[in-house]
């Protein structure tokens, strides 16, 4: 059987909707903080875990949760003796990840992103599979690049890179040089489940792959890896995630190669040996449609 350990974390990761009637599930979201080099912390909630950069330059956090989050991630910040946000960086557009930039664009943070990611915010549409309203222009990324960019502040250099995306069409991983720790938004998820490729937002499994590749070429066995759902990570867990991916994607291309419609290739269950622990956000199935989905 092939294995891959898939841990919990204290705060379960749900992607809800923000609504007003769902306002209230967000009341007992503990905002939890790990520090995991002199400034620079991951606090974990409800949503995407957040990066935070702090020190005598300005305060930058990585992605900002849902919007009813915004003042407990504020308490949180500055419980790190960090200033208020001064810039705020989207991995991606989805709404458990930009839930707070109208909050925090508001108070007169720069948010920067992606090209497509302020394309999709500006647009609406569905995204992780709910419908999602136009973002105001406060919540809208001001300052937006195709490549990438990089901050020096806090005495590191922040590299923002985009690789081609694959979770959506502009996922963005960031990158602490000095201090070797790197953000991968939801190009990694360590939590039970399948991986999530949003075909609805441009996500393409083949593209998530490569992104993976370059990442793992580029970091050493000392990185500190945050991943966009569940605990602090290593280089042997993502090497060991993109495995089970390529051999997930393998397997399904078979059946397709053979012949198959995508409804007998569920039915033949191809995954069934594959562990990815109890429960999770993405069942076997709904990968399996996205790989289907995804062009190579």
């Amino acid at each position: 059987m092939i294995r891959l350990t898939a841990i919990t974390f204290a705060a379960t990761v749900s992607l809800l909707a923000t609504s007003a009637a769902a306002q209230g599930r967000f009341d007992n979201v503990e905002i939890t903080t790990e520090e995991i080099a002199p400034g620079v912390a991951v606090l974990f909630g409800a949503g995407g875990n957040i990066g935070v950069s702090h020190g005598e330059d300005a305060t930058v956090i990585i992605d900002d949760q849902f919007a009813p989050l915004s003042g407990k991630i504020e308490r949180a910040i500055a419980n790190l003796g960090a200033a208020p946000v001064k810039y705020v960086v989207n991995t991606h557009w989805h709404y458990d990840h930009t839930g707070g930039n109208e909050h925090f664009g508001g108070t007169g943070a720069t948010i920067f992103a992606h090209d497509n990611v302020r394309v999709r915010m500006a647009a609406g549409g569905t995204a992780a599979g709910t419908e999602t309203a136009p973002a105001p222009p406060e919540a809208l990324p001001v300052v937006t690049y195709a490549q990438g960019m990089r901050f020096h502040l806090n005495g590191d250099t922040i590299n923002l890179m985009y690789f081609g995306g694959g979770h959506t069409d502009g996922d963005s991983v960031v990158i602490w040089e000095e201090d070797n720790i790197i953000h991968m938004g939801d190009l990694y998820f360590q939590i039970p489940g399948y991986p999530f490729i949003d075909t609805n937002s441009g996500g393409n499994v083949y593209n998530a792959m490569r992104s993976l590749d370059i990442v793992i070429a580029m970091i050493d066995d000392e990185t500190k890896v945050i991943p966009g759902h569940g605990p602090m990570s290593n280089k042997a867990e993502l090497v060991a995630y993109r495995a089970v991916i390529g051999e997930a994607v393998s397997r399904i291309d078979a059946l397709k190669e053979a012949g198959m419609t995508l409804e007998e290739a569920i039915a033949a269950a191809p995954l069934a040996d594959i562990d990815r622990g109890e429960g999770g956000f993405i069942s076997a199935d709904a990968f399996l449609t996205a790989v289907w989905n995804s062009e190579e």
